[in-house]
């Protein structure tokens, strides 16, 4: 998986051990994994991006496209209030979803 600037912050290994549980060949959870990896950089995406002015949203997208990840910080940080907080919610109510679905998958075996 791809590190990204808010990697520090926000872990999938639980998510990851929950499929692990299910019966999937290596190639479905690798595929799974990659989704997932996937949606929770959509939703961060989306967090912060519907923070930012768009003026700010430009110099982030150069930023994040050019992988400053400090520039990225030091703009996130002296724009958006909480903005770490933010991300680990944003991503975790997705964890949060993705555990119900697992859990779900699980029963119907």
């Amino acid at each position: 998986m791809k590190k990204y600037f808010y990697s520090h912050i926000i872990e999938i290994d639980s998510i990851i051990l929950e499929l692990n549980k299910l019966d999937l060949s290596e190639s479905e959870k690798t595929h799974l994994i990659t989704l997932i990896d996937s949606s929770i950089h959509h939703v961060v995406l989306d967090a912060i991006l519907s923070e930012l002015s768009p003026e700010d949203k430009k110099i982030f997208l150069e930023h994040l496209s050019s992988d400053e990840h400090d520039k990225i910080w030091q703009l996130l940080n002296g724009k958006i209030e909480n903005i770490e907080n933010k991300i680990k919610k944003a991503a975790e109510a997705l964890k949060e979803e993705l555990r119900k679905d697992i859990k779900d998958t699980k029963e119907n075996e």
